[in-house]
């Protein structure tokens, strides 16, 4: 179970939020073989003064269409898969609702299967016979 995060500057419609979230989704269900209903994403807008970037950082030319994605996943998959995410996300947000690949910048946030209670005070994916 992934959770995303996604930051941009304030005034996008729920359209433009929407493809958003669904382009990241639809690159997870592909590339990490996340079930489709495993979807928790959570959107952040900011005001022009709190969403701070360099515009050229590595080369890379960014304008205010920005996305910052944060990804928190299980640390178990290759680095192919994740460059294979990291592409279709951006192909994705491409597509819909047009941003450029250079907008979209992309932290995968690792963790173990431990650290995941989806509910009633369980660690989820832990056996309760499992060591702690």
């Amino acid at each position: 179970m992934p959770l995303v995060r996604f930051s941009l500057l304030r005034g996008k419609s729920a359209d433009h939020l929407r493809a958003i979230g669904d382009g990241i989704q639809q690159a997870l269900v592909e590339q990490f073989g996340v079930p489709p209903d495993d979807r928790f994403q959570l959107v952040h807008q900011h005001e022009r003064d709190e969403f701070l970037y360099d515009p050229a950082y590595l080369g890379v030319e960014r304008s205010d269409d920005l996305v910052m994605i944060d990804i928190t996943a299980s640390n178990w998959r290759s680095v192919a898969q994740k460059k294979a995410l990291y592409r279709a996300i951006a192909d994705n947000l491409a597509r819909n609702p047009g941003l450029r690949p250079e907008d979209v910048l992309i932290v995968l946030s690792p963790n173990e299967r431990a650290d995941w209670s989806f509910g009633r005070g369980l660690a989820s994916y832990v056996p309760d016979d499992a060591a702690t």
